[in-house]
């Protein structure tokens, strides 16, 4: 989506200042986040395998900290105004380097705790090292939200049900599966998908490489607080 190779990276060269104090983060990150936390704006580590981003990275975005137990175990506390246009994806990335062809299995098994109120999508963010595309893969949704592009179909692949749509943001094509019912966990095989965009539909090479498998949140809105809990997020093979 708009912005999406600033996402990714957590690079910018504009971006609103925010006032990310102290108090702000202590209340934000839970008293089981020994490992890290952070409310910076570009704020990032490694765990376990896993770089975690707070990434506030659109305009007119409010407060947001993201913590951590682990590279698998983390979350997010973000008080977004109730204004249009995404405001961040706090996510955890993990590195694939391997083309869709030559990738044996790419599994993610998921679970999450999300808020019923705000705009947001719950969402797997895969890019080609070149940029050139972008895969999203919404779990749940909620609020004025929606994906870019128009419709083409529903199909069941990766052990779910999903509505396609296919676009551009000006940079890259984008397609994007949105589940047609909402979950907070599952297993996701992602391959599958990569497999069907390539060689079913030849929307993309096979030889294209996966660089990057993210799962985060992509919040619009979250006025007044609301927390964003990773109970459990791995993503395995090669």
């Amino acid at each position: 989506m708009a912005n999406s190779a600033i996402r990714r990276i957590g690079l910018a060269v504009l971006a609103p200042a925010m006032a990310l104090g102290a108090t702000v983060g202590l209340a934000a990150a839970p008293a089981s986040a020994a490992v890290w936390s952070t409310c910076d704006q570009w704020g990032n580590t490694n765990l376990n395998g896993y770089t975690l981003y707070n990434n506030i990275w659109g305009s007119g975005a409010g407060a947001q900290c993201t913590w951590a137990n682990s590279g698998t175990s983390w979350g997010v506390w973000a008080d977004h105004p109730n204004t249009g246009g995404i405001k961040s994806y706090p996510n955890s990335t993990k590195a694939i380097n391997k083309s869709i062809d030559s990738l044996g299995t790419l599994v993610s098994n998921y679970n999450v705790s999300v808020p019923s109120s705000g705009a947001y999508n719950t969402s797997y963010d895969i890019w080609d090292t070149d940029h050139d595309y972008e895969i999203m893969l919404w779990v749940n949704y909620n609020g004025a939200v929606g994906p870019l592009g128009s419709y083409q179909g529903n199909v069941t692949l990766g052990g779910h049900n999903w509505n396609v749509f296919k676009g551009t943001n000006g940079s890259n094509e984008v397609f994007s599966f949105l589940r047609t019912t909402d979950s907070s966990s599952g297993t996701v095989d992602v391959k599958q998908i990569l497999n069907w965009i390539a060689h079913t539909k030849g929307w993309m090479s096979g030889s294209e490489t996966i660089g990057d498998v993210q799962f985060g949140y992509e919040i619009t809105s979250s006025a007044g607080g609301l927390n964003f809990a990773t109970n459990n997020l791995t993503v395995s093979g090669g």
